[in-house]
């Protein structure tokens, strides 16, 4: 193995490493980067992985990312002459792998470039240059000699539309790409350590492949095909293999739990147009916090029938605005005029612009939905700049509430199911009341909460029972920090019936409320009794929340013979 470093001060290394025989492995180890696409903190950094195989033939299967030129290059010329590589296989078109496919062309015109199909097209627009290529779909192969038979399997929506693996048959490697990896930078070639990555495994999973957990059922009953898999090389982090079985199973079952939803929303989006494929990512995720299937779709590949079929047995839908013209807008008219075909009352719908530069108006497409007598979910979602960290929040707030929405009659149904005695039990215990609050980047958020309990002395700590739907859990990761504001008995309902209120996605939650900024940089409630600067140490999964537990770094009372306001419920089946 050999670790060539660039500048120390850009964080910025190379890794390769033998993975199998003839097989190597070239990892841009991005060791700073704190956020990728949807994901608010990445705690971590990220690589980008590249691998070469040589048979009788040459394939290098991905690039890297465009920060990483010159020293991915450099690397890739000290193994090899990249004359020498007859195909480039791409997994996916996403820039973070395939940045370099441009210069690598430049450099070795000749080379075959192997993909899906809607790989292919979107390659084509990428790079502006001819190029050979051959696309390939699930079953067939390339046989590079001395026994490396790649067989490609599709996983479209893993997350791109044009995802697809490929399994060489001489070392039972499979090339996946997106799909198992995980935003983990370390020395580590391989998940040697489970502990140490399976909180971002599981991050990873809800961010980018929880929404298309149909696809990943689908991808793996495929997988099941190829045979004996030993090892997973993935597009980021470790590369799987001794944990492979385990991580492997945690997919599955985790997709399982979300396609058992009673309802789903169809995400309909452009994948390589603007900012459409994060901004519907993270719509699509925050949908799923309230248990609604979610299934993705790239209005540009999707095939019409296809979109009649899941438009007709959704319970919402979200569309993204699709460009005004383009080389495929008699493509995608023609799908979004299904998705309007189709529709039918008491769906809900919601919209959002991509900041593509050519976006169709929202608004024709609003009274077209209404007309139809859809519900609108949430206020239509306008980027007028490109997204940041508020953007990507608003989305993810505005997915729950669509969620909320569809899961509402639910909620009422259980609220008057008060005749168990178990529920007027469960109802007795007790909680203090409070308020988290969290700033990260430029989101910030609150929520009330009861369920709040220590948990240990040294170092002092405590659990926070947090839903899954709410929208400061995606500021409560391990590593995070944040506000416990205490309330005072007697004097909370003011604090209380405001953060009460259903907000509005993306509305500042602290407006009129008088708030000082504690030293993690998270709102301080000032009429609270007291306050704990916290920092989330570890997160446990429930069914419908998440235990999380925090080391408390500093705190403060304000009145000392104030005494803890109480909450007392009369069942346990709701707040």
């Amino acid at each position: 193995m050999v670790t060539t470093p660039i500048k120390a001060e850009k964080r910025l290394t190379i890794q390769t490493a033998d993975i199998a025989p003839d097989t190597t492995t070239i990892r841009s180890l991005d060791w700073d980067r704190d956020r990728f696409d949807i994901e608010f903190g990445l705690q971590n950094g990220t690589t980008y992985n590249s691998y070469l195989i040589r048979g009788e033939k040459t394939a290098l299967v991905d690039t890297s990312h465009a920060k990483f030129r010159q020293l991915y290059l450099d690397t890739l010329k000290g193994l090899i002459d990249p004359q020498e590589i007859d195909y480039l296989i791409i997994s996916h078109t996403e820039p973070d792998h395939s940045g370099l496919v441009a210069d690598l062309l430049a450099l070795a015109p000749d080379i075959t470039v192997v993909g899906a199909k809607v790989a292919i097209k979107f390659l084509e627009d990428l790079i502006h240059q001819p190029f050979e290529r051959q696309l390939v779909k699930s079953g067939q192969s390339i046989d590079l000699g001395n026994g490396h038979v790649i067989e490609f399997v599709n996983a479209p929506n893993l997350h791109w539309p044009d995802t697809i693996f490929s399994y060489d048959q001489g070392t039972s490697t499979l090339f996946t790409c997106d799909a198992f990896g995980l935003h983990y930078c370390s020395e580590n070639t391989y998940d040697e350590d489970l502990g140490a990555i399976e909180k971002d495994y599981r991050f990873y999973y809800d961010c980018l492949m929880g929404p298309n957990a149909r696809s990943v059922i689908g991808a793996m009953k495929r997988m099941d095909k190829l045979g004996e898999i030993t090892t997973v090389a993935n597009g980021h982090g470790p590369i799987l293999r001794h944990n492979l079985q385990e991580l492997l199973d945690r997919y599955l079952k985790w997709s399982k739990a979300k396609t058992k939803a009673e309802k789903t929303v169809a995400v309909f989006y452009v994948a390589d147009y603007g900012y459409s494929d994060r901004l519907s990512q993270a719509i699509a995720k925050g949908i799923t916090k309230t248990g609604i299937a979610v299934e993705m779709v790239d209005l540009r590949s999707a095939e019409n029938n296809e979109v009649h079929e899941l438009v007709s047995r959704c319970s919402g839908l979200v569309l993204g605005m699709p460009p005004l013209s383009g080389k495929d807008y008699q493509d995608i008219v023609a799908n979004v005029d299904t998705i309007l075909a189709a529709a039918k009352e008491k769906q809900v719908v919601g919209m959002f612009e991509s900041y593509g530069g050519e976006d169709e108006p929202i608004d024709p497409f609003v009274t077209r939905f209404r007309d139809v007598g859809l519900k609108i979910a949430f206020p239509a979602i306008r980027i007028k700049d490109t997204p940041d960290e508020s953007s990507y929040q608003l989305c993810d707030e505005s997915g729950t509430d669509l969620g909320q929405l569809l899961t509402k009659d639910k909620l009422v149904k259980q609220m008057k199911s008060l005749d168990s005695d178990l529920d007027k039990a469960l109802g007795r215990l007790s909680g203090g009341l409070y308020i988290i609050t969290a700033t990260k980047d430029n989101v910030s958020s609150a929520m009330l909460a009861s369920w709040v309990s220590q948990a240990s002395f040294a170092p002092p700590g405590f659990t926070i029972a947090v839903a899954k739907d709410r929208a400061i859990e995606s500021l409560m990761q391990v590593g995070d920090r944040f506000v416990l504001n205490v309330l005072e008995e007697g004097k909370y309902q003011p604090l209380m019936k405001h953060f009460l209120k259903r907000f509005k996605p993306g509305a500042d939650r602290f407006a009129g409320v008088k708030i000082q900024t504690a030293e993690n940089g998270s709102p301080i409630l000032v009429d609270s009794l007291a306050y704990l600067e916290c920092e989330v140490a570890s997160r446990m999964e429930c069914s419908d929340h998440w235990i999380v537990y925090s080391k408390v770094t500093a705190g403060r009372v304000s009145n000392p013979d104030g005494m803890t306001a109480v909450h007392h419920r009369k069942v346990g089946n709701h707040y």
